[in-house]
């Protein structure tokens, strides 16, 4: 088990207010900070965790080097109320480091962890700034692990994922991608790499990590392993069914509006060409009746002429036969 003295740097900006996450961002964030230091604590009561947050007014430390869970909770109450403004993450991680330096026991290795939950902002959104942050934490033996969830899940692909693969060391660093779902925050932490060696877990048993990625449970789905939590799995696998099925019905449903209209319009066109014929077929009928009655007429007036051709041919025949 590790010994470690630990800083959680909690995300306690006006993001927090969102609910998202089940209640809302800031207490889902509290019970996973809870979890945290339980799992620490039970790892190896030598053991320390301290908290501060990095946003409100700024950065301020409320707990320093504890192993009461009092303390934890009191201090995340006192934050409660402290809920705005915008985090800034290099000033905290600074303030974090000089805490660990002041650390009682030597021999207790550092770590920072950070909930990111807001946009990242000034510095801390500046890529570069924040390497050379990674790399002097690095040179210092100080491990960073970051929490990206609700608008800091965002951030995940660049300056999140570059301080991290310049401050791990022997896969001591990791980030940890948490979307809004079903699912609770503790939950997903508490089965990512972050906590692995705490409870006694391998690393090897939770996937291919990589220190270039950081990114625990990186080869098994949503990042959990589903041996070492299949509650957890199947809920997560079960939220991206629903959601699968539900875009599939949005598709089908906009799908069959847009075959709907050139349907209709196909049908006018058809209804269209049949009335055109039959208006053709009657005019042809109409045709052939008046081409009858001329036709006819033709005939009358053929039979007037032969008839009275005939009794001219009569009337000459008796005119000499009485001569």
């Amino acid at each position: 088990m590790p010994l470690e003295a630990t800083m959680m740097i909690i995300d306690n900006s006006e993001y927090m207010r969102n609910g998202d996450y089940i209640p809302s961002r800031f207490e889902a964030q509290s019970d996973a900070v809870k979890t945290i230091f339980q799992t620490k604590i039970d790892s190896n009561p030598e053991n320390t965790v301290g908290v501060m947050t990095m946003a409100s007014k700024g950065p301020e430390v409320l707990v320093t080097h504890s192993k009461d869970i009092g303390q934890i909770i009191k201090a995340l109450h006192v934050t409660s109320s402290k809920i705005g403004g915008s985090i800034d993450i290099p000033t905290a991680i600074n303030i974090a480091q000089l805490a660990l330096k002041h650390r009682e026991n030597k021999n207790l290795r550092q770590r920072i962890i950070v909930f990111v939950g807001s946009p990242l902002q000034g510095q801390g959104a500046d890529e570069r700034e924040m390497v050379k942050l990674a790399k002097r934490l690095k040179k210092n033996n100080v491990a960073v692990d970051f929490i990206a969830f609700g608008d800091g899940v965002e951030e995940e692909t660049n300056v999140l994922k570059a301080f991290v693969d310049n401050t791990t060391n022997s896969d001591n660093s990791h980030l940890v991608s948490v979307p809004p779902g079903t699912h609770l925050l503790s939950d997903v932490i508490i089965s990512s790499s972050i906590l692995s060696e705490d409870r006694g877990i391998p690393p090897e048993a939770m996937g291919d990590v990589g220190g270039a990625s950081g990114s625990g449970g990186a080869n098994f789905e949503f990042g959990v392993d589903p041996s070492l939590d299949p509650e957890l799995a199947l809920a997560l696998r079960m939220s991206m069914e629903e959601e699968q099925a539900r875009q599939a019905a949005e598709e089908q449903t906009r799908q069959s509006a847009t075959d709907a209209t050139p349907q209709a319009e196909s049908a006018g066109a058809d209804k269209d060409e049949e009335a055109m014929l039959a208006q053709a077929l009657a005019m042809s009928e109409r045709n052939d009746v008046d081409m009858g009655e001329e036709q006819d007429e033709d005939m009358d007036e053929e039979e007037a002429i032969a008839r009275a051709i005939q009794m001219s041919m009569k009337q000459e025949e008796k005119e000499q036969g009485g001569q």
